[in-house]
Parts: structure tokens; sequence; C-alpha cells
């Protein structure tokens, strides 16, 4: 029998990621809820999109109604929270919207999904699960000799965006301890990868190290991050979904801590050894240090124990070779980019029904 899962944001960079590898998987049955704002992206999702087991919704989390209805329709298993503004810098030049996306989106969804839970009979309400996907940011940073962080690390958010996603963690946990909704969260470290918003550091160095514009560098470029290839978080959440315990956090990380300068070098050398024919060869010489981001954390780091010894979870895919991968999507995809840059991906959702 399919399992129904209710995902918001998936049409996202992660969010259709894991969209993409379990629709069709003969297990499960996908509901997308997706407002499409502009990193929402249904040309990431055009290799599902026809499966009988995949269906589109065009709406918001904070719509209550709208929830109501599809809870009511198509009676998910689990719902799989994706849905947020995650950029740092947009979080810093405009904090409210991540506010009213990240907290109290994330509110009505949670109220919505408890309404729902109350009324399902004892077996499928014992199944039900409400998995809310959240970032190693809420942690704050670490020293060059702290531990990494883990399930009991204090919070500590440094930006308006890390501070929303901590604000939703307290409350989905609020709703398992005083209401025993059957809540999991999982808190992961930077993800990359193909169809990733050309925003983020790695596919827009990727992409100006192709097109010989300046590759920025916040600071001294030393800022360390713990990479994670975004297919590995998918099936992570997978597992979590299968078998984590409701009321359980769980840390998911890459094992690849980096500097930022370290991955912008790597990504050079992948686009010189992939492009010998670019006229500015070696990409390196497009590095430019920039003013450091407002309260830029130090260094991410995340301990694993528990995912992989509770559920017998590993990263998969190394650094390098999927950081050259990931640039070789890039350099096979050039259509996918152009409709994102151009903004034509956005001008043709006109035409899409916000109906169920």
């Amino acid at each position: 029998m399919l399992r129904t899962l209710l995902v918001t944001g998936g049409a996202g960079f992660i969010g259709g990621c894991f969209v993409r590898l379990f629709t069709g998987d003969g297990r499960n049955r996908i509901i997308n809820l997706d407002k499409l704002t502009y990193a929402g992206n249904l040309d990431s999702l055009l290799a599902v999109s026809q499966s009988p087991d995949y269906h589109f919704v065009c709406g918001d989390i904070g719509d209550r109604n709208l929830l109501e209805r599809l809870l009511s329709e198509h009676q998910p298993d689990a719902i799989v929270h994706f849905a947020a503004e995650s950029h740092v810098d947009r979080s810093i030049d405009g904090p409210r919207l991540f506010l009213e996306t990240n907290v109290v989106g994330t509110f009505d969804l949670l109220v919505e999904a408890r309404r729902y839970w109350e009324s399902l009979e004892i077996e499928k309400k014992n199944r039900f699960r409400f998995l809310h996907v959240s970032t190693d940011e809420v942690y704050g940073s670490l020293a060059m000799d702290d531990p990494a962080f883990s399930e009991s690390t204090p919070y500590d958010p440094h930006s308006p965006y890390s501070a929303s996603k901590a604000s939703s963690d307290h409350f989905v946990r609020a709703f398992f301890h005083t209401y025993g909704l059957p809540t999991l969260v999982t808190n992961c470290s930077n993800n990359y990868g193909p169809y990733q918003f050309p925003e983020k550091l790695i596919p827009l160095i990727i992409l100006n190290a192709i097109e010989g514009k300046p590759l920025p560098v916040y600071g001294d470029g030393t800022n360390i991050r713990d990479w994670l290839f975004v297919e590995d978080h998918c099936r992570a959440i997978n597992r979590v979904l299968d078998d984590g315990i409701p009321g359980q956090t769980y840390t998911i990380g890459g094992h690849s801590e980096r500097t930022n300068i370290e991955v912008v070098h790597a990504i050079c050398h992948a686009v010189d050894e992939l492009c010998p024919q670019l006229p500015h060869v070696p990409c390196s010489s497009l590095i430019r240090y920039v003013a450091d981001r407002p309260g830029h954390d130090r260094r991410y780091a995340i301990d694993t124990t528990k995912m992989e010894t509770d559920l017998g979870w590993h990263p998969i895919q190394e650094f390098p070779t999927g950081l050259r991968q990931t640039v070789k999507w890039y350099l096979d995809n050039m259509e996918w980019v152009e409709r994102v840059t151009s903004g034509s991906y956005r001008r043709e959702r006109l035409g899409i029904s916000t109906g169920l």
C-alpha cells in the first residue's frame, strides 16, 4: 500500500530532491504543496510531473483553509515540512518575511496537522508523523576546537534566518510535548548539489566562474561549513521518517568541513578541468574578497553519531566527487540555469492553477 506524504516546499532545492527521489519508488504517493516563491521551480520536477503518484498544489502553508482541505482530501500518513525562507543575506535585508513564513507559517501548519491527526482512527493516528526540516545554524557558531553540533547543543541563533528556524523548531517540539503530536526534527549542515538556486555559494561560484565574473568571498574566506550532498540529506530524512522516534531530534551532516576559500578553489579547479577553453582560466584569478556578512558565524560542524548508530544512516557522497558532479551538472544543464537567471521560469507560473 502506498504511503501518502504531504510535502511542503517540494519545489525548492532540498524538497525538490526529496520529491524526485521518492516519487515513483513504489512506496510513496506525494502531494507537493509549494507557494512558488522565487526559489520554487517546477522545472526541477519535470522528471516526476506526470507520475500518477505525484500531485502538485500551488499554495501557502499559512492558508489554513487550504491545509484543512488538503489534509481531508488526501489523508496523508505524514507531513514532511521543507517550506521555508532560507537565505541568510535576504533575512538580514528583510527579516519580517522570515518571521511570517518560517515561524507563523510553521505554526499554522502545526495547528492544522494536529486537528487532522486528532481526527484519525487509532491505527492511522499511531502511524502519522510530522517531520520538520531545520538547520544547524540554530546552534550558532563553533570555535576551531569546539566539538561538533549534536542534538544536545544549546540553541544560539545569530541571524534573523536562524532565529526564525530556531523558533519554528521550538514550536514543533512544543506541539509534541503539549499535544502529543508525533513530531520529528532534523537539523542539517550546508547542502549542495544539482538544482540549487544560484544565490547560494556553490552554484553562484560555479556560474560566475563559467561566465568569467568575479568570485565574491566574504571576509578572509576562512569561515568553515560542513557540506552535505543533497541526496544524502534526503535519504537521511526518509530514514528519520521511517524509524525516528517521535519527539526526537536528529542532526545530519556530511563529514566534510571546508573553509569557504577551499570550496571556491575546488570549484575553480573543477571548472578549469572541465572547461579548459575558457579565456579566463585559471578561474582562481577571478576571486575577490568582499566585506563580511554581519553576524557571520565562523564554523559549523555536525556530529552524526545518533543518525549512524540509531538509524544506520551515513553520508555516501564524498565532497570532492560530489562537488565535481555538481559542477558538471550545471555545465550540462545550462538551459535550466538560463531559465532561472532570466526569470522565465517565474513568468510562466501565471497559468498555474491553485486548485486541488
